[in-house]
């Protein structure tokens, strides 16, 4: 089980990337974005690490305060959960 989530961790991680990287280019050319909304549920289904990875490595989502704060309580609860389950996992 843990291979399968990982995987998907994995997966959303590069859609996540691949979304941040499509919104930077059209951003910079004046073309129709990636809405906000859709960036957060890729980054809420586990894209996360790709997500974090991309705003660093495009610089991009790294101004908007509010974007930031929402992405930062994803990556919290994420990681809240994983805390919990390990947890449990030890006894």
């Amino acid at each position: 089980m843990l291979t399968s989530v990982v995987l998907a961790y994995a997966l959303a991680s590069v859609v996540a990337l691949a979304l941040y990287a499509f919104d930077k280019r059209r951003a910079v050319r004046g073309g129709r974005r990636v809405p906000e909304r859709t960036l957060h549920a890729v980054e809420a289904l586990g894209g996360w690490p790709g997500a974090l990875l991309a705003s660093a490595w495009l610089r991009h989502k790294t101004r908007k305060t509010s974007f930031r704060v929402v992405r930062a309580l994803i990556v919290a609860l994420h990681v809240a959960v994983w805390v919990l389950v390990l947890r449990a996992r030890r006894g």
